[in-house]
Parts: C-alpha cells; sequence; structure tokens
C-alpha cells in the first residue's frame, strides 16, 4: 500500500465527547435530561442524523428534523474544538506510516466547516496528504466520490491505498472505490454492528494492528 486514507470520527480522532456536549446542549434548551456519555458515544459516527435519533427520537421524516439539525450544529460549531483528540496509538502509528514513505490522509462526511479547523488544531494539516470533507463531493460515503477525489489529491491509484474507518459505510464507500478496507472496532461502533459481515480488509482493535496491513 502507497497511501493510508482515515475516516475522522470514531477512526483518527475522538470526538464523541464535543459531539455529545452538543446534543445535550441542545436537549437541555428542549428541557431535557443530559444523556451519559456511553448512550451518545455509539452514534458518534453517524452525523447529526444518528444524534437526533438518539437525542430526540428524530428521523430525516419527521417535519422539524431539518430545523433541529440546523439547530444542532449551531451549537456543534461553537464547541467542537473543545477537546478533539487522536485515538490512543495514533500518533505513533502515523509516525511509522511516514517513516515507510507511505502518505496519508483524510476522508469524512464531517463538513470541511469544521474537518479543518480540527485537523488544524491537531496539528495534522501540514502532514496529511489530503483533508477530503463530506461537502467536497456532491455524493459523501457511502458513495466512492470523496474516496476517488483523495485519490487525485494523493497521486496514488485506489488500488494502491487502504481507508479505515468505522461505520459500514466506511467500507462500502471504500470498496466501491477500489480500495482496501478496515474496520477500527476501537472506534464508535454499537451492540448491534456486525463488522464481521461487512465485508472489509481487516478488523483492529487498535491503531497500531493496521501496519501488518500495510506490508
Amino acid at each position: 500500500m502507497r497511501a493510508v486514507l482515515f475516516d475522522f470520527d470514531g477512526t483518527l480522532a475522538d470526538t464523541a465527547p464535543d459531539l455529545g456536549y452538543a446534543l445535550n446542549l441542545q436537549r437541555q434548551r428542549h428541557g431535557q435530561e443530559p444523556l451519559p456519555d456511553s448512550v451518545i458515544r455509539p452514534y458518534a459516527s453517524h452525523g447529526t442524523r444518528g444524534l437526533l435519533e438518539i437525542g430526540f427520537d428524530l428521523t430525516p421524516k419527521d417535519a422539524v428534523f431539518d430545523d433541529m439539525r440546523q439547530e444542532y450544529l449551531g451549537l456543534y460549531d461553537e464547541v467542537f474544538c473543545r477537546q478533539p483528540m487522536l485515538f490512543e496509538g495514533m500518533a505513533e502509528l502515523l509516525r511509522m506510516i511516514e517513516d515507510m514513505g507511505i502518505l496519508w490522509g483524510v476522508v469524512t462526511n464531517k463538513p470541511a466547516r469544521f474537518t479543518v479547523p480540527m485537523v488544524e488544531k491537531l496539528g495534522l494539516k501540514q502532514r496529511a496528504a489530503c483533508v477530503v470533507s463530506g461537502d467536497d463531493c456532491s455524493r459523501p460515503k457511502p458513495y466512492p466520490d470523496t474516496l476517488l477525489l483523495a485519490s487525485k489529491h494523493t497521486g496514488i491509484a485506489p488500488a494502491e491505498s487502504i481507508y479505515v474507518g468505522d461505520a459500514e459505510r466506511d467500507v462500502v464507500a471504500g470498496r466501491a472505490a477500489g480500495m482496501g478496507t478496515i474496520v477500527a472496532r476501537y472506534g464508535y461502533l454499537s451492540e448491534n454492528d456486525s463488522p464481521e459481515e461487512w465485508g472489509a480488509s481487516g478488523i483492529i482493535d487498535v491503531p497500531g494492528e493496521l501496519l501488518p496491513f500495510l506490508g
């Protein structure tokens, strides 16, 4: 492999605390008690759709969904850089990937207005070969468009790239793009997820377990 692409939330960085903090601010605004982190965390990789489902039992079919989504994003806009952090072992993994001469980048469904400042806050912007957000293409994951755009940025063919994520849509998008796919089981999987059935090239429980797949 000549390039490694990472999903952001739940794969490269642990952003669940800030995602949950914004959700609980919104619940407070609507007169509801805060939810514990343990309840919110499995939904943190599913964007506003997943967060509004666990926070307010809403789906995109509900008439108030779009308004609630905009309200949530407004609140998240105020707190999203409170405490993002790399997962334990990720900093070491990135250094080893760089030492191997392999490029790495970020491909996420997160809007660029959040992704770029967070990558900068983590001190990774100058090191990443690409940072592709969900609104950089008209079709985010599970479509392969953002992954194919990342390949254009890195100059590495999809067949020589591997995508690491913690959701089924990551595997679907990676396979559709012609990349190897790895599930980060340390991410935001719920008890209902069955990553063994997603058809990924492999599953890792800690970041360092990715290295054998790169040889």
